[in-house]
């Protein structure tokens, strides 16, 4: 089935994350809380702990770090959303700043040191691969020159402790690990969080159209009470014509047939003007095998032989066939179900219908290479895919054959109390089994009609 074999490249989202994603105002806030945690260690150290160290140089590049802050919220508004190129540069110059503050107070020696993690931890949220990498390989190349070219860690003898090498390689390698790990964990929750986001806004747009299509009854009694009134006139002057016209002349056929399709016109609108619940309303509520041929409708006449079966139960409590609400969720949940089988079937697709008392059980089966093994736990997940990015293109409008398919139906259906399971029968090909308690979906004039 479509959207189930095989998960699709994890990169293809990331790599196309939108710019703009990162204010100025929020870096800048950051800077500033950098500069003052600076400012307070290197007095602290100088003038409360008595150690000495190159004060003037070290205030020299905070303060480049403030003048820098000052002069971006000069130049442009808080409110700036950043794009990926500018908010790079402004956090490969943090790692540069921090990079000239070690090397002045003792490299890697220094327990400040871990901070190189945050400017590449921010990048892995917020910013692109592409961007991510390449201040990761930044943040690598400071903290390897660190390990072999620093002045003296500030001390309070006269002679600075000489740490081992080895001890030293340990803190340089903890750091790489440290920036390793750290931007992958940030990058993948990132990158999940986003693609469920979209993911989420996929299921909400497709169940406005589905509610948007449910809705067109509604428009239709509201054009039908609107048209009415024009065309009970049409109708009234169409019946005064009648008598006066004399009914051997010419006109005399022509009134007689406006007032006889004036009178089609009137029965028309009367149906359409019908509300839910006075018992006429076919777009309300549906039996489950009219439902499901409406859902299995579109997919035919693609090549793929399409049958709806429904199984009547031995069990005489289950009732007759039931009726079932024509919710949007539903409809546009199956149809996805559906039209993922047709994509893969080879020539059969088949939707079995069956109930009970308290079940209503309908199982989409197909004929096609089946659910590969290693996927089937990431069934449910946004972008699982056997289809590749390039096969479907960027559009939004594309993103059902991204592998949103499988997961849109799922959405709407567990919104309407449903459960679903995939599994690969031992007779090949792919289903896809929906359970809903009978309750949840019946429709209100079940119990009339004679079912449970």
């Amino acid at each position: 089935m479509s959207d189930l074999d095989t998960p699709s490249n994890d990169s293809s989202l990331p790599l196309a994350r939108a710019t703009g994603r990162v204010r100025l105002r929020t870096l800048v806030l950051l800077r500033w809380l950098a500069v003052a945690g600076q400012t307070v260690a290197v007095l602290g150290v100088h003038f409360v702990a008595g150690f000495a160290l190159p004060l003037v140089a070290c205030l020299v590049v905070i303060g480049a770090s403030a003048a820098l802050n000052i002069a971006v919220s000069v130049r442009f508004p808080f409110a700036k959303r950043l794009s990926n190129r500018e908010a790079a540069l402004y956090l490969g110059f943090d790692l540069v700043q921090l990079f000239a503050l070690l090397l002045l107070t003792g490299g890697l020696q220094n327990p400040f040191a871990i901070l190189f993690l945050a400017p590449v931890a921010i990048s892995a949220a917020s910013l692109d691969l592409k961007t991510t990498v390449a201040l990761g390989a930044l943040a690598f190349l400071c903290v390897t020159v660190l390990a072999f070219y620093h002045l003296p860690l500030p001390w309070a003898a006269s002679t600075p402790p000489d740490l081992p090498v080895l001890y030293v390689a340990g803190i340089w390698v903890a750091l790489v690990l440290g920036l390793g790990f750290t931007a992958v964990y940030a990058w993948r929750i990132s990158s999940e969080a986003e693609r469920m986001s979209m993911a989420l806004e996929a299921t909400r747009a497709a169940l406005a159209r589905e509610h948007h299509l449910a809705s067109l009854g509604g428009l239709a009694a509201a054009a039908a009470h609107e048209l009415g009134t024009p065309l009970a006139t049409i109708a009234l002057v169409s019946k005064e014509l009648e008598r006066e016209v004399d009914r051997k002349s010419a006109l005399a056929e022509d009134v007689m047939l406006i007032s006889s399709q004036a009178a089609r016109c009137r029965e028309i609108l009367t149906r359409l003007s019908r509300q839910p619940g006075d018992g006429h309303d076919h777009m309300a509520e549906a039996p489950l095998g009219a439902l499901l041929d409406e859902v299995a409708a579109p997919n035919l006449g693609l090549g793929v032989d399409v049958k709806v079966i429904l199984t009547p139960p031995t069990d005489e409590r289950a009732g007759a066939e039931p009726l079932i609400k024509r919710q949007p969720e539903i409809i546009h949940g199956l149809h996805n179900l559906v039209e993922n089988a047709v994509d893969f079937a080879r020539a059969h697709v088949t939707v079995t219908a069956s109930w009970t008392a308290d079940h209503v059980r309908v199982r989409i089966r197909d004929d096609g290479p089946g659910i590969a093994a290693e996927i089937l736990a990431q069934l449910g997940e946004p972008y699982v895919s056997s289809r590749r990015r390039e096969e479907v293109g960027a559009d939004p409008e594309e993103a059902i054959g991204m592998g949103l398919g499988f997961f849109i139906a799922k959405t709407l259906l567990e919104r309407t109390g449903a459960k679903l399971a995939a599994r690969n029968p031992g007779e090949g090909g792919a289903e896809v089994e929906v359970v809903w308690p009978r309750a949840r979906i019946k429709a209100g004039r079940e119990n009339a009609a004679g079912s449970p």
